[in-house]
């Protein structure tokens, strides 16, 4: 099994690649960021790629569509932070066939990636049974990708102009989507926006 890992913390590299050293012949491979991620990829043509959603510049989200875009038969599991039920839904809909969140039993991960491997899915049982019930509970559940997307760049700081610089379309239609995210998410203002993003991505508690 070769096995792609892009995340930005050498930790957490660390902690899968001994994850799955009992494996036996699984060839590990790292990235720190999406353009090293997507190069690696191309290089090595790993059967199942991890990937982090919050990446330095591109997201997770970005690498998978980039990745599916120049292998449509590419296996991805997000192995996020974040356990919302509809922040799973969201990456299974960008084309991951897993979602595995930091929080969970490591017992699982090794598992999860074979069951990827294999051509299944894999989500834990509990984030099924919650993803079963989140479209009525979750303030993401209404939203677009692009517009997760924008809430995570504005939970992690970006402004509108560097927001558009990140997705490469003008800062008007950012601002167009802001509009949009403020009447969904009930915020009157830009800093209520910001806020909101914040409560919607932390998750559960």
């Amino acid at each position: 099994m070769r096995v792609l890992i892009v995340d930005d913390h050498p930790v957490v590299v660390s902690g899968c690649k001994a994850l799955l050293a009992a494996e036996p012949g699984a060839e590990i491979f790292a990235a720190g960021d999406a353009e090293t991620g997507f190069a690696a990829f191309c290089a090595h043509q790993p059967d199942v790629c991890v990937l982090d959603i919050n990446l330095p510049g591109l997201s997770g989200f970005d690498l998978a569509q980039r990745i599916l875009k120049h292998d449509p038969e590419a296996k991805l599991v997000v192995f996020s932070m974040n356990d919302d039920p509809a922040f799973a839904a969201r990456a299974i809909q960008a084309g991951a066939r897993g979602y595995i969140a930091k929080n969970d039993d490591p017992l699982l991960f090794l598992p999860a990636l074979k069951r990827v491997c294999a051509g299944e899915t894999w989500l834990p049982a509990e984030l099924a049974r919650k993803m079963a019930f989140a479209r009525a509970q979750s303030p993401l559940s209404s939203l677009s990708a692009r517009e997760v997307e924008i809430l995570r760049l504005l939970a992690a700081g970006d402004d509108i102009g560097g927001i558009a610089d990140k997705l490469g379309v003008s800062a008007k239609t950012i601002a167009n989507n802001c509009t949009a995210l403020k009447a969904k998410l009930g915020a009157r203002s830009s800093m209520d926006l910001m806020r909101a993003a914040i409560e919607a991505l932390r998750g559960p508690h």
